[in-house]
């Protein structure tokens, strides 16, 4: 079993206090909405779609499930209201295994990509190099060596960040300081992991959504670089996003969907929101595989997605 093969009591505790702001204000709506209710009928629909939608699961999301909802109560004529919340877990559960086509129940790094190497996109502020950080820090605690590169370069606290965390897991860090050329960090970084042998070598890159043709140019020349030392890099390039700002992590996915070829994401600070729902919501849209999720401030509390657990989480009676 790789190192993220099983989910145990500690993380399902965290990911149940991360996602806890969301838990109650979807269950405190859904308890009001069936009050004095046998049944789940026209209303009760209605009052649902309102309340996934303010839990930022997103409009197009939302007809999907209720859509669903309505298939079973026409094909059932009779649903109890009180039994909602288990029709609704299974609904989410069903569209998530749809839409994120892989799921990483398990993790390694495949065996003829040394060093593996990751891209790390998204916008300043989502919780980007904190991410990176934490990552470097789960694949060291099992076993890989790890290189990372700051090509941020844009932003000095982004530089300054990745190497504080670079000492704190104690892994190096490739830097060139402030306003130099992202791609030139790139090259050094993956041209340190192939002559060391490192098994992992993750790049942050600049947060900036400046321009979209811009954006698309600096990361084309950050790959094309990397390209140089290994021709299939990256093997990943995964997009970072705020869970926090809800609709706005839908048009940060958008854009950089349509900047460069994201393969993973990893949505953050999902703790200090009710807005968990945009999990569900983005997984469904862009039909790429949610990796990781953030639930908190400690080392551990990035985790690997598992559809099950989450969904659990997210619709657990108290």
């Amino acid at each position: 079993m790789g190192i993220f093969g099983f989910f145990s009591k500690d993380k399902k505790e965290s990911l149940d206090q991360g996602l806890q702001k969301t838990n109650e204000s979807i269950f405190s709506k859904i308890s009001k909405a069936v009050v004095g209710k046998s049944t789940v009928d026209e209303e009760i629909l209605d009052e649902l779609e309102e309340i996934l939608i303010t839990s930022d699961v997103g409009v197009d999301t939302t007809i999907k499930i209720i859509r669903r909802i309505e298939e079973r109560v026409a094909k059932d004529k009779y649903l109890n209201a009180a039994e909602l919340d288990t029709i609704l877990r299974e609904e989410v559960a069903g569209l998530l295994e749809e839409s994120n086509t892989k799921e990483f129940l398990d993790f390694e790094i495949p065996a003829d990509k040394k060093p593996y190497v990751i891209m790390v996109v998204g916008v300043n502020g989502v919780g980007k190099t904190t991410t990176i950080g934490k990552l470097a820090n789960l694949f060291k605690n099992a076993g890989k060596s790890v290189i990372l590169g700051a090509a941020d370069t844009f932003r000095a606290a982004a530089v300054d960040q990745l190497i504080l965390w670079g000492n704190r897991v104690g892994v190096p860090v490739v830097s060139h300081g402030m306003n130099t050329d992202p791609a030139s960090v790139a090259f050094d970084a993956v041209k340190q992991g192939v002559d060391t042998q490192a098994d992992v070598v993750i790049v942050d890159t600049a947060g900036r959504l400046h321009t979209k043709v811009n954006l698309m140019n600096e990361l084309s020349k950050i790959k094309r670089v990397m390209q140089k030392f290994i021709p299939d890099a990256p093997h990943e390039i995964m997009l970072v996003l705020d869970g926090s700002t809800g609709q706005n992590a839908f048009i940060q996915a958008k854009e950089f969907t349509k900047a460069t070829e994201v393969t993973s994401l990893a949505i953050t600070k999902l703790d200090g929101t009710a807005k968990g729902g945009v999990v569900i919501g983005i997984s469904d849209q862009f039909k790429i595989p949610v990796k990781y999720i953030g639930v908190g401030e400690k080392m551990t509390d990035l985790q690997i997605f598992n559809r099950k657990e989450f969904v659990d989480s997210l619709f657990k009676k108290k």
